[in-house]
């Protein structure tokens, strides 16, 4: 049996920012850009949220299902650290506005950014054992919470969500099930105590990250017969907190597999991984599906290949696992244009995003009345490449959030 992703796609919001302009007007040292490996980053504007984000990164795949496909999709779950409610899920609205059918399981998981990989994993777990055609959607989608507190955290932290849709027909990648390496522990590298703001560890999550990726791959060697690191994957999609930890953790596994030509290695399987992240920023649990989909753009197979994808939660949660990507992934990743959506963003001026940040923090905190104008932001909406619509929160009644489509772009 086949089962895997059948078609993914990510929103990255329609404003970035250079990273090196972030730079410039933070004061912060240029000599540490290198290490980041950042280009720009995505920015929020106060109308998004994690259900806008949710939305307009699965409407293009669950749009191009004809309607009997869409009604098999049976499971749909959201993960998140950017919930906005303590009880109801951020799947319910998305639920509705995508204009799913009434047989469906909603769920909203969190296990920071290891949660997309979780429900992932369990979704082709039920799939496996379910009636052919049954389908499962999982939307990984967050707020970036940072500010000019955050330090050099602040140019890494993107916006977005990433939606994967799974089934039977694995256009995407076909997952190898039973093939993963899993590591976990008890660890407070990273934490969201409160809607406005995180906390976190960096050094402790740096070395959290590299020790469960060799931790998971030692396990996934032990479950999967016949493994080479250097030869059994003609690419590695990574979570990507920012380019340059997946450089140095490629680099550690690499040494510790006897790869004798490291760069070269990482230039050929894991450099294309990071084009898309590094234009974006992390996404959190859905940066490994972000990796995934520049892998995809950028490797460009034609005859099947395995790849492998590494997926890290702070607190923490990691698990390595693999599947086999071919020219038909090429083509349905490519449909979704992800590269000319980056493309279209309009460039933000640093004062411009200052300005944005404290109404974008406030969007997680709840409140029973509010309204929220798109319009106030016109001068942005109008530098967007391109004409499209999107889902936008525009008002909160008695703590129910309520959304309107928004065109967006010239």
């Amino acid at each position: 049996m086949s089962v895997g992703i059948e078609a993914l796609n990510a929103h990255c919001g329609v404003a970035a920012i250079d990273v090196p302009a972030l730079f410039a007007g933070r004061g912060l040292d240029p000599e540490r850009l290198g290490n980041l490996m950042m280009a720009q980053k995505s920015v929020a504007l106060p109308f998004d949220d994690p259900v806008t984000h949710a939305v307009n990164a699965a409407k293009p795949v669950v749009d191009a299902l004809d309607p009997a496909e869409r009604d098999r999709i049976e499971l749909l779950v959201t993960s998140t650290e950017s919930g906005v409610d303590l009880s109801k899920s951020v799947a319910s609205y998305v639920h509705r506005y995508l204009g799913l059918g009434p047989r469906c399981r909603l769920l909203e998981v969190k296990q920071a950014c290891y949660a997309a990989t979780g429900a992932l994993q369990l979704a082709c777990g039920y799939l496996a054992s379910a009636a052919p055609g049954t389908k499962a959607l999982v939307i990984a989608t967050d707020v970036s919470l940072v500010d000019e507190g955050s330090a050099y955290t602040e140019p890494a932290m993107g916006t977005g969500a990433a939606a994967v849709l799974l089934g039977d027909r694995p256009a995407v990648l076909d997952v190898d099930l039973g093939a993963h390496g899993l590591h976990s522990f008890e660890v407070f590298d990273s934490a969201r105590p409160a809607p406005t703001f995180d906390v976190a560890d960096s050094d402790t999550s740096l070395l959290a990250y590299l020790d469960c990726l060799s931790a998971c791959f030692t396990d996934y060697a032990e479950r999967v017969a016949d493994v080479d690191f250097a030869t059994t994957f003609a690419g590695l999609a990574m979570h990507t907190p920012f380019a340059g930890i997946v450089r140095a953790a490629h680099r550690a596994l690499a040494r510790e597999h006897g790869v004798r030509d490291a760069a070269a290695d990482f230039a050929a399987r894991v450099a294309p991984a990071l084009e898309y992240p590094r234009r974006v920023g992390n996404l959190c649990s859905g940066s490994v599906y972000l990796a995934l989909a520049s892998l995809v753009d950028h490797l460009r197979p034609t005859d099947p290949v395995r790849v492998g994808l590494y997926s890290y939660g702070s607190g923490c949660a990691a698990e390595f696992y693999s599947g086999v990507v071919d020219a038909a992934s090429t083509a349905a990743v490519g449909r979704m244009r992800i590269g000319q959506q980056l493309d279209a963003r309009c460039a933000l001026e640093f004062d411009e995003y200052k300005a944005l940040l404290a109404e974008n923090a406030a969007c997680l905190v709840p409140t029973a009345e509010l309204d929220v104008d798109p319009g106030r932001w016109g001068h942005v909406l109008d530098r967007v490449g391109g004409r499209r619509t999107l889902l936008a929160h525009t008002a909160t009644r008695g703590h129910h959030r309520h959304y309107d489509w928004l065109e967006v772009g010239s």
